[in-house]
């Protein structure tokens, strides 16, 4: 009876992982639709977005019938709920990834801005990185990597930043960039949002270790 229990807790956390893999793919292919402009790519990203959605509902369910049928002690119970708390933060990343690719698909700015797209570019690769480190960190129920991760998203947090002033003085500047423009800043918010669900993650790592529901970084989502 203990073994189908923990081939069922194992099978939740290799469903999560893929959901995981799913969703940085999905970053990745939405910035890039993004900067290269490939309204194609962008769809496929939207087209996809099912897939997330339906292990999402697959894993929370799972997790429903593992509490209610087999009746987890503390230590198994904070596994269940770790999965069913963060497979929620990977859906939302993934609902930001086809807000990316929504963007790639409405944008009508005829002048673009290489050296902003080129840190769009940039942050997407410290965001996908994060994403890589955050799952590697669960699977391995690592809680001190959790926490370095969360000190490192200020660089994200700082890059966006970085982003939304050199846009706005860009858009001061010429008025033409404004739409094109606002489609830059709604791109970096969406990706410094996913570094904020990678922080969440991050705090039910933690929590899978300790038992204890930790705030690692004030500005994050809940």
């Amino acid at each position: 009876m203990r073994k189908t229990f923990e081939d069922e807790l194992s099978s939740l956390h290799n469903h999560f992982s893929e959901m995981g893999m799913i969703v940085n793919e999905a970053i990745y292919k939405s910035v890039k639709s993004f900067i290269t402009h490939d309204k194609r790519l962008a769809k496929e990203v939207i087209d996809q977005d099912y897939q997330i959605n339906d292990i999402e509902l697959t894993l929370e369910k799972k997790c429903f019938e593992l509490i209610a049928l087999q009746q987890p002690v503390t230590g198994d119970l904070r596994r269940i709920v770790t999965v069913m708390k963060a497979c929620v933060d990977l859906e939302r990343m993934g609902d930001h990834a086809v807000s990316i690719a929504k963007s790639t698909i409405r944008v009508k700015g005829t002048k673009r801005i290489s050296y902003i797209e080129e840190k769009i570019d940039q942050l997407s690769q410290e965001v996908k990185e994060t994403v890589n480190l955050v799952l590697e960190a669960y699977l391995k129920k690592d809680s001190d990597q959790a926490i370095r991760i969360v000190k490192s998203d200020e660089r994200i947090n700082a890059l966006s930043r970085e982003i939304f002033e050199q846009c706005i003085e860009e858009m001061k500047a010429d008025p033409e960039i404004v739409i094109g423009g606002t489609d830059y800043l709604l791109v970096s918010k969406y990706l410094e949002r996913i570094g904020d669900y990678v922080t969440n993650i991050c705090e039910w790592i933690v929590y899978l270790e300790t038992g204890k529901i930790t705030e690692l970084n004030s500005n994050h989502s809940l």
